[in-house]
């Protein structure tokens, strides 16, 4: 499994680190927004409020809230704007748990991820030595084999100096037997004639002798 490149590596870090820190967005934004809806509120309290004033003012009995159908209005309108920030602040609470669930998860698959490439960089490392181990002994190996080639070059060329001189050798000692031959062929003509001579004298002391 090759290993992705620093620059891929930071890359996928970075655009981890924002998916992190983006799982509370949804929450922020929530909160931003009640907080728009607060203001709104109470500026529409506030504007409600004066308008209660103004007709209690205006009013010639004090009355209670039930005789007072602008308060009972009111009072109406905050108990349903109580109500749906509830919702709102129970749905937030949810979508709180959820993002935080979320992130847990991220964070553990964000472990397992660095875990799986931490040891894909280990048998990478471990790979590219024993690449760089082979390597040395494939140019150790080419090395021996050169060294050979010239040794049997050197034997090579030994054995043709050899032969060669071998074949002198031969040539020499056919020309020497040959040589040896004729000498030997002319001693024994030699001999043969001074057999014959010694016969020829012989028969004639013989021939001598009788007479």
């Amino acid at each position: 499994m090759a290993e992705p490149s620093w620059q891929e590596l930071l890359r996928l870090r970075l655009a981890e680190r924002n998916s992190s820190e983006s799982a509370f967005a949804p929450i922020i934004e929530q909160y931003r927004r009640l907080a728009q809806q607060t203001k709104l509120l109470k500026e529409r309290n506030a504007t409600l409020l004066r308008a209660v004033g103004s007709v209690k003012g205006n009013s010639n009995s004090s009355g209670t809230v039930e005789d007072n159908p602008v308060r009972a209005a009111y009072l109406n309108s905050l108990e349903t704007q109580i109500s749906s920030l509830r919702d709102e602040l129970a749905n937030l609470y949810k979508t709180q748990g959820q993002n935080a669930q979320r992130l847990l998860s991220m964070n553990e698959t964000l472990r397992e991820k660095e875990e799986v490439s931490r040891i894909d960089s280990e048998s990478l490392r471990k790979a590219r030595d024993d690449i760089a181990s082979l390597r040395r002994k494939v140019d150790q190996h080419a090395e021996l084999m050169a060294e050979k080639d010239r040794t049997v070059q050197i034997l090579h060329d030994e054995i043709n100096t050899s032969l060669l001189e071998l074949n002198q050798v031969e040539e020499r000692n056919q020309t020497l037997a040959k040589d040896n031959a004729k000498l030997l062929q002319r001693w024994l003509d030699a001999k043969q004639l001074e057999a014959n001579r010694m016969n020829e004298a012989n028969d004639f002391y013989e021939n001598m002798r009788s007479r």
